[in-house]
């Protein structure tokens, strides 16, 4: 038990210790190209070609926060087909990539959760490490410039979908259509670390 303490210890300090991506930064390592579970190479730049915008969101298979969320991340990929944004979802789990984050797993995960959207391998956390990404699930949303614009959580109710009063990367997308910026534009994720290489 007390391994396990020191081990969660040692994990929320190295996810303190990383710098997350401002309001207003491009699109990090936008050309690399990332292996996507349809087995064919996707980038960050293929994701936002001819859209709106990107959405950018690190999650990963197993984490019950993900889990809480899921049916609500499906009405995202309803919103941002609908409108003409670009999504990808990454699995930044290196640690975890022979077992419940396996690309296998991954594409049974996005079969069952993420019909029709990307959804990639971030080979040993590097896109995690440039955007500061700490959490699953955790959202990056750019304008149609590559422009960071919101980041952060998805809404203000992990556990109940009901009783959310502020649904933050929704209301950040409207935002983007309408030319604007989102009213919040920064809030705290709540959720799994991510889970690196030692």
């Amino acid at each position: 038990m007390k391994l396990l303490s020191f081990f969660l210890t040692l994990s929320f300090a190295l996810a303190q210790n990383i710098k997350e991506l401002s309001i207003g930064s491009e699109i990090p390592l936008s050309t690399q190209t990332l292996k996507e579970v349809s087995g064919s190479s996707i980038s960050l730049k293929d994701a936002a070609s001819g859209k709106k915008g990107l959405l950018v969101l690190f999650s990963c298979n197993t984490c019950p926060y993900v889990k809480l969320y899921e049916n609500r991340i499906k009405k995202i990929i309803e919103f941002v087909n609908k409108n003409n944004i670009g999504i990808i979802v990454l699995n930044s789990n290196e640690a975890q990539r022979n077992d419940e984050d396996s690309f296998e797993a991954m594409k049974k995960y996005q079969t069952e959760h993420l019909p029709g959207v990307p959804y990639a391998v971030d080979e040993k956390s590097r896109l995690a490490d440039a955007f500061g990404a700490t959490r699953t699930p955790q959202a990056f949303l750019f304008d149609a410039n590559g422009k960071l614009i919101y980041k952060g959580a998805i809404d203000d109710n992990v556990k109940d979908e009901t009783q959310v009063k502020n649904a933050f990367l929704i209301k950040a997308m409207e935002a983007l259509l309408a030319g604007k910026k989102p009213e919040t534009q920064e809030t705290k994720s709540i959720g799994c670390t991510i889970k690196r290489l030692e």
